[in-house]
């Protein structure tokens, strides 16, 4: 598996003997994962795009959109993780983002409410993939508590597991664990940061 910054290293090295064009360079990237896809060699296909909560590592398998990734959670080590639980064959770039990264940047931009892509839920399991799957229920420019998300899920007294649930999402902002709060309705924590948190409700709550 080769990380962000591993090709970094490679182009630092390359450009100490020869010129680069970044646009060939590209385009170059660009073939080779569109070749490894054709070929089925390409298991998970990743890029990073700007948002206002940061630059966001998304992954994405052929069964959809795997994995979110905040800049604090650190995106080799992600890629790494990526490589150990789903396959070493990763590779950056190709158009299987094409429409994550869309979506994402309507959204940020106050244009898109939901989310309508193809997920792979692999990364959760058990009752936290179950608590997961029912964040979708709670509307845009919305909260509810984790004792209400417990009573989504079906199990009311596992207020904690709720907390754990969202801290571990796979798939923040498309999963929408930062609209469950507190019950005294401080925000409480986050997986991206609070600051993050806080940029996400008051995006939607401006909408």
């Amino acid at each position: 598996m080769i990380t962000e910054s591993d090709q970094a290293d490679l182009a630092t090295t390359l450009q100490g003997t020869i010129t680069i064009d970044p646009d060939q360079l590209r385009r170059l990237r660009e073939r080779l994962v569109a070749a490894a896809d054709a070929d089925q060699l390409l298991d998970v296909a990743y890029r990073v795009i700007d948002t206002p909560v940061g630059r966001l590592l998304l992954a994405a398998t052929e069964a959809g959109l795997v994995r979110v990734a905040y800049p604090n959670e650190d995106h080799d080590l992600v890629l790494h993780d990526l490589s150990d639980r789903i396959s070493p064959r990763i590779l950056q770039g190709g158009g299987r983002l094409d429409e994550a990264a869309r979506q994402l940047d309507e959204y940020f931009a106050g244009r898109r409410r939901s989310f309508d892509l193809e997920l792979d839920w692999r990364l959760s399991a058990g009752f936290r993939a179950t608590v997961l799957q029912h964040l979708a229920d709670i509307a845009y420019g919305h909260t509810a508590s984790y004792a209400a998300v417990a009573e989504l899920a079906g199990r009311p007294r596992a207020v904690r597991a709720v907390g754990t649930a969202c801290a571990t999402n796979p798939l923040p902002v498309v999963v929408p664990c930062h609209r469950v709060i507190k019950s005294d309705g401080s925000i409480g924590g986050y997986l991206g940061g609070l600051a993050a948190k806080a940029t996400l409700l008051e995006l939607e709550a401006a909408a």
